[in-house]
């Protein structure tokens, strides 16, 4: 509700803002919605961009900037880099001064998203082209287009599964176990480490819920219209069970109540460590740690299914500001920042929105992979999956049950997976029948 207030006081300034600034001149930029050109030719003038990237604002945005030149050489560009991206932005988003590109806060809601930027173009137009352009859409018309489509599974070691004597990848829970067997018994570094310590790492393995499923649909659609949601053989016992085991057979770290986060990236760059469960936007992270990133690798997390999915989501959306003085640079630049700079593979640690684009390296070798975005939940259905999770208090995307089936694996609580699964699915029925009732 705080929020919602915050949202509307920053309309009403940016209201009397656009009123002043029309008595005050004779106008002269275009209006939102209208036709922007695409010809090099007629593109001149300056834009400034913001980003949340305050790493790489004076380096790898300065070589963005002079290939586009290249195409473009009549258009200045300017960077501000917000460490405070999101608090910032939205302290300037109360006045017209927001860049004329930039990351669109997740916080700003979607209904409210037309008075602050221009359209991109409708669904229809852009639906062929690009990858999960529906988070930022209103009434047909697309405003946000995904820098980064992150994707889910497990990050390891090759030089660590090489001397382990593990000659073929993993693609079930019984190989991934048994290669986690063959890394304790045959190398020094820890099979799978947990991260347990920090809580947000564990909430990761959420993100594999897809691939155990082997089915798109299943989180949005199948997930909220079934009492069976952590019963033997449903996704969510199966995906869990993999952490069971390991932790159970001794394959993680000594003591996870000690788990570092920032020592884990080096040490599984280094081979001290085999595996981590985690999102792509890691794998740059733990490459850069290294004089070898060639050894870091990634696996579609272990299943059972037939298909193999391996689910994607958008990172920040890139956005043209409505009240740009120069939108056709402004689109110029976010048409070719998504188009060639591989921002998305080389800094991101994921893989472009542009459907066109080859998958990057790391993936080569999953043709036979189904990368795919979810399915959005059934008409009428919006968000009862959270509303479920949150009557029940069963904490999908929270650390808590996850530390409890590795506290009950290594023998700190008295109570077996399947007490465990058994306590969830109680909570799961009893939550979806308050909140559908």
């Amino acid at each position: 509700m705080r929020k919602n207030k915050g949202w509307m006081m920053l309309l009403t300034m940016l209201l009397i803002t656009s009123l002043l600034a029309a008595c005050s001149s004779g106008g002269g930029s275009s209006q939102a919605g209208e036709e922007i050109s695409t010809d090099p030719s007629d593109i001149k003038g300056e834009i400034t961009v913001l980003t949340q990237r305050t790493d790489i604002v004076d380096t790898v945005f300065k070589d963005y900037a002079a290939e586009f030149n290249k195409e473009y050489p009549d258009v200045k560009v300017n960077f501000q880099a917000l460490a405070d991206y999101e608090g910032q932005v939205k302290i300037r988003m109360s006045t017209k001064d927001y860049g004329d590109v930039l990351m669109i806060p997740t916080s700003v809601p979607i209904a409210d998203i037309p008075d602050f930027f221009e359209p991109l173009g409708t669904y229809d137009e852009l639906k062929d082209k690009y990858t999960a352009i529906e988070e930022r859409m209103v009434d047909g018309k697309v405003y946000g287009i995904p820098t980064v489509i992150t994707f889910s599974g497990i990050i390891y070691n090759k030089q660590v599964f090489k001397d382990a004597g593990i000659t073929e990848l993993p693609k079930t829970p019984e190989q991934f176990q048994a290669a986690l067997q063959k890394v304790k018994d045959n190398t020094k570094a820890i099979p799978l480490y947990t991260n347990y310590a920090s809580g947000w790492a564990l909430t990761q393995w959420e993100a594999d819920l897809p691939t155990v499923a082997g089915s798109v649909d299943y989180v949005n659609v199948d997930q909220p219209n079934t009492d069976e949601n952590f019963v033997p053989g449903k996704p969510h016992y199966e995906l869990y069970k993999v952490l069971y085991d390991a932790a159970k057979n001794g394959l993680i770290e000594k003591d996870p109540t000690t788990t570092d986060w920032e020592s884990s990236k080096a040490d599984l760059a280094n081979g001290k460590i085999a595996t981590m469960a985690l999102g792509s936007w890691a794998i740059t992270q733990i490459q850069g740690m290294t004089d070898k990133p060639e050894n870091i690798g990634f696996l579609p997390f272990p299943t059972n299914a037939s298909d193999v999915i391996v689910p994607l989501s958008a990172d920040y959306n890139i956005g043209m500001n409505v009240n740009s003085e120069n939108k056709p640079a402004a689109k110029a630049w976010i048409d070719w920042f998504l188009a060639k700079s591989n921002y998305a593979v080389e800094q991101g640690g994921g893989m472009s929105a542009d459907k066109s684009a080859e998958l990057p390296p790391i993936l080569d070798q999953y043709k036979d992979v189904k990368f795919s975005t979810l399915t959005p939940a059934k008409e009428g259905q919006e968000g009862l999956m959270d509303k479920i999770d949150n009557e029940g208090e069963i904490g999908l995307w929270q650390p808590d049950f996850k530390k409890r089936i590795i506290e009950a694996a290594i023998g700190n609580r008295s109570e077996s997976y399947d007490d465990i699964m058994k306590d969830l699915n109680d909570k799961w029925v009893k939550a979806r029948a308050e909140v559908t009732k």
